[in-house]
């Protein structure tokens, strides 16, 4: 969910020296030097924004808006993302970049420094944040290896088809820019289709009116050639889906046809997680420094459908979910029980200067997770397959593959 914004509250955020130079920028609020912006002369300086015009406020609050939602972990991890491909061929300027960040004060400060210094990093690193902040994406597997296309005939020619199908599916979608990004060894490609005209109530000059305006909807295709896999996100029509992936494997990929998309037969091996016992296994660098079980789902062996939820409160007991098991273990009621979902809590430490933050994340059999495949969801990813929680191939299937 994003967060509320605040313009006032926004302004707290910030060291007085990058406020002084962002309105230097705007030619806006002179009066005020990095001494006077005290901490607890923030809500005076917020009283001179508001004597602003109100065409300069504007201008800026859209920006604002969007440092705003760039200053979290999200938005950092977008930014290096972002600046790891432009320096894909200077480590040295790599690691310069990020050891200026980490200095930094906050989050806020470093989208800041990121929109002001190095703004060529700016359009790609909120456009990774936004699609980590995605949901309901869905995934295909079995594309192939091949190098995906970002030549502009490819592009153009994948933005034309996404026009014509809208146009003649929904009758929208006139128009259509694709923009493709680099993000370590994933391609995305963000479609933007010109939406259905719409009129809303806004402020214009000072007059309130409904104002037309078209805006574009969006399909996001992120391409793994490592896996193979294409992920999709797009918020229309399900029927939308394979056409959509169909158009990418032959204009992007330069297939034939689109391959058939077997089920994932795969299974998290959740079973080890009804033990007491079981521990976790960060991986060397990740900042993971607690994970606890708080909520486990059991599901009958022997009447389909039957559940029970076990969650409690792990704050000061880490294993206070298996205390509770315990009681129902002694009564015998779990005897033809089986865990078929677990809920996770994630204690990572943030950046220097960050409070550590906690990650919740839901693993359902046979094979859902929670979790992305970009950023901090990845690391966590990998503290699941060192702690032997990985999806697997069922030993069936293995046989029947062998």
């Amino acid at each position: 969910m994003a967060r509320n914004y605040s313009t006032r509250d926004y302004l707290r955020q910030l060291p007085g020296e990058l406020l002084v130079r962002y309105f230097a920028g705007h030619a806006v609020l002179g009066e005020w030097d990095a001494a006077a912006l005290a901490k607890d002369k923030r809500h005076a300086l917020f009283e001179s924004w508001l004597a602003l015009p109100a065409g300069k406020r504007q201008a800026m609050d859209a920006e604002m808006q969007e440092m705003s939602a760039q200053s979290d972990e999200k938005g950092f991890r977008g930014i290096v993302d972002e600046a790891a491909w432009h320096l894909r061929n200077d480590q040295p300027g790599l690691e310069a970049f990020t050891t200026l960040l980490g200095k930094l004060a906050n989050h806020h400060a470093r989208a800041m420094v990121t929109f002001l210094d190095h703004r060529m990093y700016w359009r790609g690193a909120c456009r990774f944040s936004h699609a980590d902040g995605l949901p309901y994406w869905r995934k295909r597997l079995h594309m192939g290896h091949g190098a995906a296309a970002v030549d502009d005939a490819s592009l153009q020619q994948l933005a034309g088809m996404i026009r014509d199908y809208f146009h003649r599916t929904e009758g929208r979608g006139n128009n259509c820019l694709v923009e493709p990004l680099r993000r370590g060894n994933l391609d995305y490609f963000f479609a933007y289709p010109e939406d259905f005209s719409q009129q809303s109530p806004e402020w214009v000059d000072g007059q309130f009116k409904d104002q037309p305006h078209t805006p574009a909807f969006e399909v996001v295709f992120v391409y793994s050639q490592t896996d193979g896999s294409l992920d999709l996100n797009f918020r229309g029509s399900y029927k939308a889906l394979e056409p959509l992936q169909a158009m990418f494997a032959k204009v992007i990929l330069k297939l034939p046809d689109l391959p058939p998309d077997p089920k994932d037969a795969r299974v998290y091996d959740l079973a080890p997680l009804m033990q007491k016992s079981f521990d976790f296994v960060p991986t060397v660098g990740s900042g993971i420094t607690r994970v606890v079980v708080r909520r486990l789902r059991l599901s009958s062996t022997l009447h389909k459908g039957e559940r029970i939820a076990l969650e409690a409160d792990t704050l000061d007991d880490p294993k206070a979910v298996y205390a509770l098991k315990d009681k129902l273990d002694a009564t015998g009621a779990l005897a033809h029980y089986a865990v078929t979902q677990v809920e996770l809590a994630a204690t990572v430490q943030g950046v220097e200067g960050e409070r550590p933050k906690t990650v919740v994340v839901k693993i359902t059999h046979p094979n859902s997770c929670s979790l992305k495949h970009d950023g901090l969801d990845l690391v966590l990813r990998e503290m699941l397959s060192a702690s032997g929680i990985e999806p697997k191939e069922p030993d069936g299937a293995k046989r029947r593959a062998g």
